[in-house]
């Protein structure tokens, strides 16, 4: 396992119960030295439960997050584990703003609101922003949201992730002002000292097979017909498998693509619906082309993109990441999880796994998004 990062404090619980795990991961922590902490809810705890109890065990401090489909900690890869990171009034300055009621929302409020927060954020001179976006991870927004608020924020870069729980897809959760709530989203507007630089990448190429959507119900981010065709039934066709096979495993392996300018994006798809339609996770339209995307080799890509030198040759001091469920999903069932986790510990990534990623304005799927944070120039932690 690698050195603890010098700019964020890590504290991880693997306890059962609520109170418990939150007791654990705030036991010596020094709240007042904080800016500011994300935390990372596993599953197996309810997010209400672990909000309740942040704001009862340390009514001063200040505590932003989600659920998850997964968590990332020092070891890797991991699904039990509450994850608490904590950014140092040192290097770290925030504000925060909670949207509700994400359907229907409205484009301008939500930029107008964004750009009223970053105006009335006093700036530090020669530190930088950034903001990060957590969003209800089955709100059906997050496209809409993410580019609001980048709308809002001008030229702040923007990254994120939406919430998850597991592979249950039933209700997902922000944390924010000592509560967790669903149908919502948060926008944290950073100020940091440190050098930092946004990583985004995927593991797939375009191929030869286009299909394009002919019958959508895009508010539900639904497809019911591909090619003129029931959208379940020509999709397993184009993979080369039959109906009764689709599952999360095939979608992880077959993944659609969208081109955007010179940019291949995923469209990932979350699961067949009763009626033989295909839900997706991002948005999704009538006309749409999609192209068939075939993968390369993952943990290269991984290994690759979280190699991230600062201009001055530096490696990050750590990586806050999102990371789509759909790849986990994948390195699980290719049984290269430890791998996997070895990669992310050495490149000290802490973050969660996501049913949607936030990149620069863009609401991706099946991807790797992150902000590496570097040491500070003079060498010293605090």
């Amino acid at each position: 396992m690698t050195a603890p990062p010098a700019t964020a404090t890590v504290r991880v619980s693997r306890c059962e119960q609520a109170v418990e795990a939150v007791a654990e991961v705030l036991n010596g922590l020094n709240v007042q030295s904080m800016c500011f902490a994300l935390v990372f809810v596993p599953d197996s705890l309810d997010p209400r439960d672990v909000a309740r109890h942040l704001a009862a065990l340390a009514p001063s401090g200040t505590f932003f997050g989600c659920s998850t489909a997964g968590q990332i900690t020092r070891e890797g890869y991991e699904d039990k584990a509450l994850v608490l990171l904590g950014f140092p009034k040192a290097h770290f300055r925030c504000c925060s703003a909670l949207y509700r009621s994400l359907r229907p929302m409205s484009i301008e409020r939500m930029a107008s609101e964004a750009e009223t927060l970053a105006a009335r954020f006093p700036k530090t001179a020669n530190w930088k922003r950034m903001g990060l976006v957590f969003a209800d991870g089955l709100s059906k927004q997050e496209d809409l949201i993410v580019a609001a608020i980048t709308a809002g924020l001008g030229d702040v870069p923007v990254f994120g992730g939406s919430a998850g729980h597991g592979l249950a897809f039933d209700e997902t959760f922000v944390l924010h002002g000592g509560q967790a709530h669903s149908d919502a989203a948060l926008l944290l507007l950073l100020e940091t000292n440190l050098d930092f630089r946004g990583l985004g990448f995927d593991h797939f190429l375009p191929t030869s097979t286009h299909m394009v959507v002919t019958h959508a119900v895009p508010e539900e981010r639904l497809v019911l017909e591909i090619n003129g065709a029931p959208a379940a039934e020509e999709y397993a066709r184009c993979v080369g498998r039959e109906l009764s096979e689709l599952s999360p495993r095939i979608f992880a392996e077959n993944p659609v693509l969208v081109r955007n300018g010179q940019t291949w994006h995923v469209r990932a798809i979350q699961q067949v619906t009763d009626s033989g339609g295909l839900r997706f996770l991002s948005a999704i339209d009538d006309g749409l082309v999609l192209t068939l995307g075939q993968g390369t080799e993952i943990l290269k890509t991984l290994e690759n993109g979280l190699t991230a030198p600062s201009s001055t040759g530096q490696a990050p001091d750590f990586v806050l990441g999102f990371d789509c469920y759909l790849r986990r999903l994948e390195i699980e069932q290719n049984g290269i999880s430890s791998e996997a986790s070895e990669i992310l510990s050495k490149h000290k990534v802490l973050g969660f796994n996501t049913y949607g990623e936030q990149h620069l304005g863009v609401h991706v799927n099946q991807t790797f998004v992150g902000v590496a944070f570097y040491p500070p120039k003079d060498g010293n932690p605090f």
